[in-house]
């Protein structure tokens, strides 16, 4: 095996770096590097639209319509939403990041509203169902039952 790679690669093990030669392409770019010519310069610009990335946050508003619609705040932010997609889709950057701060606010105020009433509801069932339990008790007690 070292004979093949010997053979297959002779000077590897030398220490002599080969001979490359130049190719054409590389000349004529170092011969061009500098125009001598009296002829202006001529620039072409190209304005490249950078993509600026707008969050719509139109499935957060979908979710929050669908599970958390406290005071229809889910279903505004949807529509707004909407209209940030919309305003995205006729380039109109500016409108679009309004709308999207608008109803990113709207779902916020929507989420914290449904997670604070669903605890809250929690809470008056289990106090509910603790007081009913302890009043069927007292009142089998006071009746002879068990």
């Amino acid at each position: 095996m070292n004979r093949v790679a010997q053979a297959a690669f002779p000077g590897a093990h030398v220490g002599i770096p080969p001979a490359y030669e130049m190719l054409k392409e590389e000349h004529e770019v170092g011969v061009l590097g500098a125009s001598q010519s009296p002829a202006p310069v001529t620039t072409t610009v190209i304005n490249i639209r950078s993509e600026t990335s707008v969050p719509d946050h139109i499935v957060w508003s979908l979710f929050n319509t669908l599970f958390l619609n406290v005071c229809c705040l889910g279903f505004v932010a949807f529509a707004y939403s909407v209209k940030s997609r919309d305003r995205k889709m006729v380039g109109d950057v500016l409108g679009a990041q309004s709308y999207a701060s608008t109803a990113k606010c709207l779902n916020v105020c929507a989420l914290v509203l449904g997670i604070l009433l669903t605890i809250v509801f929690i809470i008056i069932f289990a106090t509910g169902s603790l007081m009913i339990f302890q009043a069927v008790s007292q009142i089998i007690k006071e009746y002879g039952g068990y």
